[in-house]
């Protein structure tokens, strides 16, 4: 009996949901082979025991020989030009196996920061790093969450920069990053602010969490000098819709994941001399944690296709409007999936006869993974009254 809860890449059909071409099937099975060598269970916790938080040398496989980071950085900033859908697969594929990574924080959150705000300039500079799988992480939550921005831009410290006071909370790799991207309040309105995380003012403390998987950390700034990057009216609902999706794609794998574990382990557990998984009252169990993975993974693909559709519009009001579709379609994901994986993981414990909450299983980590995400960029109940609102209920 394994006490692994990931299944192996031969799992993973060629033609498998949200995958439209075969360049993405390819691009999903060479992630799940790779990840299958390099992030099985016991490479997972050496990683999230080890003093990065994540395994650099898969980091840079990922990076230089599957183009991870650089997926949907544009081919003029040395990016590789592919839609959103392909970054959210290897998100999904990531999050099957609970690989610990800065792909969420520095390829996806920070990278999409900067060309949801449409800067050329800063695209330029920022983006060709992060493309090579330069660490860039993105701070934002105030001390009440995402909805408000835990940091303010005060009076230019000079022509080209600002001073940068208060404290972000729940930043992903901030502590292995060389540089910040900081969502902050200016004025009457959110603006994004560039700095080095060796900056003069700023103090970064990695913090305890629930998912050992991934770290945060607490940002402080004490007036320190950041450059402003030029955002347009569009950058939060863009911004929003890519960071909701790619967490609903993570969350959409790692439920699969939970629920392979389950039929394995009930196909090998015996009771009354026949394996538990027999037993019809499992079996009606597991097909509902079966139909809420594959309704979580229509939703999620859903979100990733209007992210890529609002991506590929220049700015206008056709571009505005598309950015705000995918926002709502991506909101409704998050909540969807948040909800889908909590409840799967809380099945899959049960169905391990309560053994898949020890140190041995995995099963325990893919629980802690679905709480943990699911108050990442906002809890379910917050974006579910926005949703509210949008709909006009």
């Amino acid at each position: 009996m394994t006490a692994s809860a990931t299944s192996s890449a031969d799992s993973v059909p060629a033609a498998s949901p949200g995958v439209d071409t075969d360049e993405q099937a390819a691009l999903r099975q060479s992630v799940a082979s790779l990840l299958e060598k390099k992030s099985d269970s016991e490479a997972v916790r050496a990683a999230m025991n080890s003093e990065d938080g994540y395994d650099p040398a898969l980091w840079s496989t990922l990076v230089e020989q599957i183009g991870a980071a650089a997926l949907s950085i544009p081919e003029e900033f040395d990016g590789a030009g592919a839609t959103w859908v392909e970054t959210h697969l290897v998100c999904e594929e990531l999050g099957r196996r609970l690989t610990p990574s800065p792909m969420l924080g520095s390829a996806v959150l920070s990278a999409q920061a900067v060309i949801a705000a449409g800067d050329t300039e800063a695209c330029a500079r920022l983006l060709p790093g992060i493309a090579a799988g330069e660490q860039v992480a993105l701070c934002w939550a105030g001390a009440g969450g995402w909805a408000t921005p835990g940091v303010r831009a005060d009076s230019p410290a000079s022509a080209d920069s600002v001073s940068l006071t208060g404290t972000a909370h729940h930043v992903l790799g901030a502590d292995t990053a060389s540089t910040l991207l900081v969502v902050a309040v200016t004025g009457d309105t959110v603006g994004l602010f560039e700095l080095p995380a060796s900056a003069d003012g700023v103090t970064i403390t990695r913090v305890p969490v629930m998912d050992p998987t991934r770290t945060l950390s607490r940002v402080e700034f004490n007036s320190a000098s950041a450059t402003p990057v030029t955002t347009r009216d569009s950058f939060l609902s863009r911004l929003r819709a890519a960071g909701w999706a790619a967490i609903s794609a993570e969350q959409v794998g790692a439920a699969r994941a939970a629920l392979d574990a389950t039929v394995q382990y009930t196909q090998e557990r015996k009771q009354f001399g026949r394996v538990i998984g027999s037993f019809q009252a499992l079996k009606h169990r597991m097909a509902e944690m079966y139909v809420r993975v594959e309704t979580a993974r229509s939703l999620s693909y859903s979100a990733a296709a209007l992210v890529a559709q609002a991506q590929e519009l220049a700015d206008g009001p056709e571009a505005d409007a598309a950015a705000y579709a995918a926002e709502i379609e991506a909101a409704a994901a998050k909540v969807y999936c948040s909800e889908a994986l909590q409840w799967i993981t809380g099945e899959s414990i049960q169905l391990h006869g309560g053994v898949g909450i020890t140190w041995e299983y995995d099963t325990h980590l893919f629980f802690k993974r679905a709480h943990g995400t699911a108050q990442l960029l906002g809890q379910p109940h917050e974006l579910l009254s926005a949703l509210e609102v949008a709909a006009g209920l």
